[in-house]
């Protein structure tokens, strides 16, 4: 289950958690709505929400955070170091955009005990080529949802999992290419490689168990 931070149906919770492996994203902000285990923690290591949480003691001490085993970077270092340029001159606005706090959620990780990876930059490029099929509109970079997505769809080890997403609105900050995105992930369900959590899912399969 991969669990962003928009809304879900008000029986999603149970379903949730019964999943065997849940993914939530940076400060999980529909945590509780949306269950409460949490397996993994998906960071944006860069920029302005990077230093938020790193610096935030209540983020750090969050149920959400407390309780997962991974903490995973969508964010590659090598991958946004290239890209500073151009945004310098696209978007000067984002002057810190791409700063990376890879590092510190490493040691942060490290001291709490818990696993760390960093997504490859290749997800995120294939996730491009990808939006591109799907007519995107100008964007700065694919949004964490999308890229964890895109990871665990791309990883063989997971070949045979029914991996199903809650709480994605496709709608949020500008720099992401949500439409496309939309269509990207409505590309995936279509080929059954996807499943969506929706209100009358959630209820017929809680009546059913």
């Amino acid at each position: 289950m991969i669990v962003g931070n928009g809304p879900v149906a008000d029986n999603a919770a149970a379903l949730i958690d019964a999943a065997d492996f849940v993914i939530r994203f940076n400060g999980s902000r529909n945590f509780g709505a949306a269950g409460r285990r949490t397996d993994v923690v998906a960071l944006c290591n860069t920029g302005r929400p990077a230093a938020a949480m790193l610096a935030d003691p209540v983020w750090r001490d969050s149920e959400a955070v407390r309780g997962a085993s991974e903490f995973w970077s969508v964010r590659h270092p090598e991958k946004f170091a290239e890209l500073q340029a151009a945004l310098a001159v696209s978007h000067p606005e984002l002057d810190d955009f791409c700063d990376d706090y890879t590092e510190a959620f490493a040691s942060f990780a490290a001291s709490s005990g818990k696993g760390y990876r960093v997504i490859a930059r290749s997800v995120h490029e294939a996730v491009d080529a990808a939006l591109g099929d799907h007519q995107a509109e100008a964007y700065v970079v694919p949004s964490s949802g999308m890229v964890v997505v895109a990871a665990f769809l791309s990883d063989a080890t997971h070949a045979k999992d029914i991996v199903t997403i809650a709480g994605f609105g496709h709608v949020g900050w500008d720099g992401h290419p949500f439409a496309a995105e939309k269509r990207l992930i409505e590309s995936y369900i279509a080929a059954g490689r996807l499943t969506r959590l929706q209100p009358d899912s959630v209820f017929s399969l809680s009546q059913g168990a």
